[in-house]
């Protein structure tokens, strides 16, 4: 009896270690097919042969960042966080003085930067500070196989196949493969694009041949610039102005009735637009500086609500939203850039 209950046991637990390794098989297989699926679309867009055979030949399935993408929060949390802390984290002495350290060692490539496409260096590092505290922190996953991965499990599967064929246009176009390495959902590089966008507005701005954003600052800083270009930035206007709000002032009537189809949440806690001349007969008052021109259209937005620290957001605000549509990155962007062009 002893005997059968210790074979009986031994069963179970086999079975037990057995189905793990069947359902990873299982995935694995479905992963495989459809990296054939991907393989055909790359083939149909004219992409090599010898290309997709080397980005898709070793590839397997990651189930890390599937569970770092299902962690990501689905909705609005019901209570906003304070802005200081992030800003505290994110406007920090390291990056305000490695930005300026930046601008000293290479004022002439930065110049001839801010000349050539018109966004001013303050912002450019701004970008670069923020996303990977000037190439520091870059990240260390397989693009290619994140990608994959993330397509194959499904829940946005068009943007990361669609970004993984960016990728295989890359690795076509002569980046290097041993480059191809970044954040768990793809971005990479000292500006974090992804694929997409770094054929789109990647910049070979020290031509040696590749728009090389990882290693060349030259690169790096023009790429950026290209971007927010592209995105509309305008010359000589700020992104925005810290500003005093009187404690009898009246946001009811100034509440927008849009609502953005991106990033609705963002922009609903922003006022309606209205001309600098028209905040200023409001009673609202610059905190340093001087006011930009009278019409000047701009949205009053204070994140932590009446009685903490206020803004007044120009068009260029909304460029920055355009790389990160999050309210917390677009204003600690601009205010490291203020201190860096301090």
């Amino acid at each position: 009896m002893n005997v059968f209950l210790a074979s009986i046991a031994l069963i179970l637990g086999l079975l037990c270690n057995a189905a793990p390794a069947v359902a990873q098989s299982s995935e694995e297989a479905g992963f495989q097919a459809y990296l054939q699926l991907l393989a055909a679309r790359a083939r149909a867009e004219g992409i090599r042969e010898t290309t997709i055979s080397s980005v898709i030949g070793s590839l397997t399935f990651n189930p890390r960042v599937i569970a770092l993408d299902r962690n990501q929060p689905g909705s609005a949390p019901s209570t906003i966080p304070s802005f200081e802390p992030y800003r505290r984290r994110h406007v920090d002495p390291v990056r305000i003085a490695g930005g300026r350290r930046i601008i000293v060692e290479d004022a002439a490539l930065i110049g001839s930067v801010e000349r050539r496409y018109g966004v001013p260096a303050g912002i450019l590092l701004g970008i670069w500070g923020h996303e990977s505290n000037y190439g520091r922190i870059t990240g260390d996953f397989d693009l290619a196989r994140s990608l994959a991965s993330l397509a194959y499990e499904g829940r946005r599967q068009k943007l990361f196949a669609d970004e993984f064929i960016a990728l295989l246009r890359m690795v076509d176009r002569g980046v290097p493969r041993w480059k191809l390495v970044g954040s768990w959902a793809g971005a990479f590089g000292n500006p974090q694009f992804l694929p997409s966008v770094y054929l789109r507005v990647a910049q070979d701005a020290d031509g040696d041949g590749l728009a090389d954003i990882w290693s060349s600052r030259a690169d790096t800083l023009a790429s950026i610039a290209n971007y927010f270009r592209d995105a509309g930035w305008r010359t000589g206007q700020p992104w925005g102005i810290a500003v005093s709000v009187p404690a009898t002032f009246d946001r009811t009537a100034l509440r927008t009735g849009l609502v953005s189809p991106r990033c609705p949440q963002v922009f609903t806690r922003h006022s309606r637009w209205r001309s600098m001349a028209e905040w200023r007969a409001m009673g609202i008052v610059p905190l340093r500086g001087v006011w930009p021109g009278d019409d000047v259209q701009a949205t009053l937005f204070e994140p932590d609500g009446p009685a903490k620290p206020g803004w007044l957001l120009t068009g260029n605000y909304r460029v920055i939203l355009d790389y990160n549509c999050s309210n917390f990155y677009a204003l600690s962007v601009g205010l490291l850039s203020d201190e860096i062009s301090r």
